[in-house]
Parts: structure tokens; C-alpha cells; sequence
């Protein structure tokens, strides 16, 4: 398998998720020795909760868009990750 050099945390949102997709073309393959399978499986799950996560965060953020008069949106209300807010 050809790890991709960048580790995960480092990735954009965008290359994570064309490493997942490159992750699910092998697998669907069906050309991938058995070993090599878990190993993609596994990176492939590392992939989806990072590009989960990243949209989580994204929702969140749009979530906290603060509407002004009229349902005209007037600013953001920082997104405390904590659940605090």
C-alpha cells in the first residue's frame, strides 16, 4: 500500500477526503491481499472520523450564526466546544 506521506491531523478536510475515496476504490477492488485490507480498513475508519469531525466543527460554526432584525444574519457567536454556551 502506498501510505499517503502526510499524516492525518495535517490534512485539509479536501485531501483527507480523497484519501478516504482512494481507500474505498482499493478496497471495492477486491485486488488487495487480506493484510493490506485491515490495514486500509483502518486508515480508511482513521479518515472518515477526521472528515466527520471536520464537519462536525463546520455545522457547529454555522450554528452559532447570530440572525440580526429581520432573519438577516448580522454575525457569529464563537462555537465553544465544550458545550458551555
Amino acid at each position: 500500500m502506498a501510505e499517503d506521506p502526510k499524516a492525518i491531523g495535517e490534512m485539509s478536510f479536501e485531501e483527507a477526503l480523497r484519501a478516504l475515496e482512494g481507500v474505498v476504490r482499493q478496497l471495492e477492488s477486491g485486488e488487495v491481499p487480506l493484510d493490506e485490507s485491515i490495514d486500509l480498513y483502518e486508515r480508511g475508519e482513521a479518515l472518515r472520523k477526521a472528515c466527520q469531525a471536520r464537519l462536525d466543527a463546520a455545522q457547529a460554526r454555522i450554528e452559532k450564526i447570530v440572525q440580526g432584525t429581520g432573519g438577516v444574519p448580522s454575525g457569529t457567536v464563537p462555537f465553544d466546544a465544550d458545550g458551555s454556551q
